[in-house]
């Protein structure tokens, strides 16, 4: 226990290891290019500092280390496995030619990608937000003919993070709150401030993505359905949501990377089938590293303690989400006890949508636009994800109020 009384040090009162987090997030931003050296060597240093200065978060010396990363070892297998997973699953998604035919079904004008930024809305409140977000890519990238604006893919993230964050099987931080004793009744609250923020950004989204490219209309000769193809979309699908249902509902969520495996299981399964194209898998896992990194580096930050709850520290958690990785602010508030989950679920699962390392869903569609993993221009072209954000906020405040959890 004496570590624990080790002052840690600290610049103007902040700790430096946020101070290099702030740093290395930074150095992100400008060198938005060369993303996976500046993470290695950003964890490298947090590393190095946390073991010679400080502390880790578990304690000091090799096997605190060890001990930290045997506690997140699950969550970084498990998001490992589903980046590079579920770009497999949509490159079997676009071989299907599925995406080539959408554009006769959406409807003309700003309102087709309305309906898109819906769909991708609606399949994250089932699936993990990930692959709702890399689907809603996958599909935009064919109705637009490769040219959509970082607005419209911020709104993409936006819309799966929007429709995870009611659902505790959409999000892993609503995941974690079921597992962690709190209802699915109690999280699903969140709907009121995810629909309201939904209308905003998806509005002003479709009508940005429409003046710089409308959805083209097209019957494409030479590419007809794959149905074998849509059948092994469907079973990974399946296999994705039923693995996911029967993790939580066992309380097994945790003990290993369960839907990661399952996924990888049966892309392997129906592979000889029909062959994804393999070559997709070495740009996935180098930006699937990169989040793993990010992901690292957060869970090192010593944040020992948050503030009282109330619906101003839900507000700021919700904002500090956008680049601060949420799984670590979950952990610490359900240790904490007294929140609203359902405001902390909109909060931290919505909140990071406001810059695309700030959600797993945001890294995962850099992989499929790699031009969005600029912090300036998704602050600029995706200004009205923080204002969706305070809408929606205000919404469940105005509608429900602030409803803590009793543990009297």
């Amino acid at each position: 226990m004496e570590n624990l009384a080790i002052a840690a040090p600290a610049v103007f009162g902040v700790p430096v290891e946020f101070i290099l987090f702030g740093l290395m997030l930074l150095a992100i931003a400008v060198f938005h290019r060369h993303v996976l050296p500046i993470a290695a060597v950003g964890l490298a240093v947090i590393l190095a500092y946390e073991g010679l200065v400080t502390r880790f978060p578990t304690g000091t010396g090799v096997g605190a280390l060890g001990e930290h990363f045997a506690h997140e070892g699950t969550t970084l297998i498990n998001l490992l496995l589903l980046l590079v997973g579920f770009e497999v699953l949509s490159n079997q998604f676009e071989q299907s030619n599925v995406p080539d035919h959408l554009p006769r079904y959406l409807p003309d004008g700003w309102t087709g990608g309305l309906v898109l930024l819906a769909m991708v809305f609606v399949m994250s409140m089932f699936l993990d937000n990930i692959a709702g977000a890399v689907l809603g890519a996958v599909i935009a990238r064919h109705v637009y003919k490769g040219r959509v604006g970082i607005g419209f893919i911020a709104a993409i993230v936006a819309a799966a993070n929007a429709g995870g964050a009611g659902s505790v099987i959409g999000d892993t931080t609503t995941t974690l709150m079921w597992l962690h004793g709190v209802s699915p009744l109690t999280v699903l609250p969140a709907y009121a401030a995810a629909i309201p923020a939904f209308l905003i950004f998806a509005t002003a989204g479709s009508w940005v993505q429409h003046a710089y490219q409308p959805i083209l209309a097209h019957n494409p000769a030479g590419h007809p359905l794959h149905w074998r193809r849509i059948g092994i979309v469907a079973f990974i699908l399946f296999a994705a949501v039923a693995t996911n249902i029967w993790a939580n509902a066992t309380g097994v969520g945790e003990s290993a990377p369960w839907l990661g495996m399952a996924i990888w299981a049966a892309i392997l399964v129906t592979s000889p089938i029909c062959q994804p194209d393999w070559s997709i898998t070495r740009p996935a896992l180098k930006g699937a590293m990169f989040l793993v990194m990010l992901v690292t580096a957060a869970s090192l930050m010593p944040v020992d303690s948050l503030p009282v709850p109330s619906w101003e520290s839900v507000a700021a958690l919700g904002a500090l989400s956008a680049v601060f990785d949420n799984i670590p602010l979950t952990m610490l508030a359900l240790s904490q006890g007294g929140y609203d989950w359902g405001l902390l679920a909109y909060a931290v699962g919505f909140g990071g949508s406001m810059m695309w390392f700030g959600s797993s869903a945001g890294v995962a569609v850099t992989v499929v636009y790699p031009e969005a993993r600029s912090a300036w221009r998704w602050l600029r072209e995706a200004w009205y994800i923080p204002i969706a954000y305070v809408v929606g906020f205000a919404a469940q405040m105005l509608l429900i109020g602030w409803i803590p959890e009793n543990r009297g």
